[in-house]
């Protein structure tokens, strides 16, 4: 099985538990620290973008994210609260961000004005994050096919049609429509085991 091949099933096998990746992480398993980077990079990476980095900021901000990350892992008390710590610290990694890039453009009144901006992170922000984080989530518990059809129909843009979506599943389109039911079902019922 190929390194690719392995981190798939480390993800899909450890998607449900953030415990069993963090500890195998601590025990050194590298495939496991490979598979927790996996699982949250969107997630990481999402966050600088919606703040308005440019895409080789969004890279510095999760370059560091994933430094902090393996310094501190040992200290995390709770792995099932993992996402809440990487959103705020990539929320706090990206004032940090923001305010080098103020301090070498402008004044200092201007980095001060900012630093008290990154201080004061909105609750909803912080909630759609997490929000957005669980569903990330609920869809890698659904099966591959299932889980390829949401994001054509849903992630991609524009969204693949139906008759893409029955070649490249290999379905009838006429299936599409009521797969498409079941998967979503499905993905309901996930959202619904994890509180949402």
């Amino acid at each position: 099985m190929g390194r690719a091949a392995t981190l798939g099933v480390l993800v899909e096998e450890r998607a449900d538990s953030n415990t069993a990746l963090v500890e195998a992480c601590l025990r050194g398993d590298q495939d496991a620290w490979a598979a927790l980077v996996d699982k949250y990079k969107r997630l990481i990476f999402s966050i600088p973008i919606r703040q308005g980095f440019s895409r080789e900021d969004a890279a510095d901000v999760f370059q560091t994210v994933c430094v902090d990350l393996v310094r501190d892992l040992p200290r995390l008390r709770e792995p099932e609260a993992l996402p809440q710590w990487l959103i705020r610290t990539t929320l706090h990694t990206c004032g940090r961000h923001r305010l080098r890039q103020q301090r070498a453009a402008a004044a200092n009144a201007a980095a001060s004005e900012l630093a008290t901006a990154v201080e004061d992170v909105p609750d909803a922000l912080v909630r759609q994050l997490e929000r957005d984080q669980a569903l990330r989530d609920a869809i890698r518990t659904l099966p591959p096919r299932c889980r390829l059809m949401v994001e054509m129909l849903f992630f991609e843009t524009p969204p693949v049609p139906y008759a893409e979506v029955a070649v490249r599943l290999g379905l009838a389109t006429g299936s599409v429509g009521f797969i498409r039911g079941r998967c979503l079902e499905r993905l309901r019922a996930a959202l619904r085991r994890a509180g949402l």
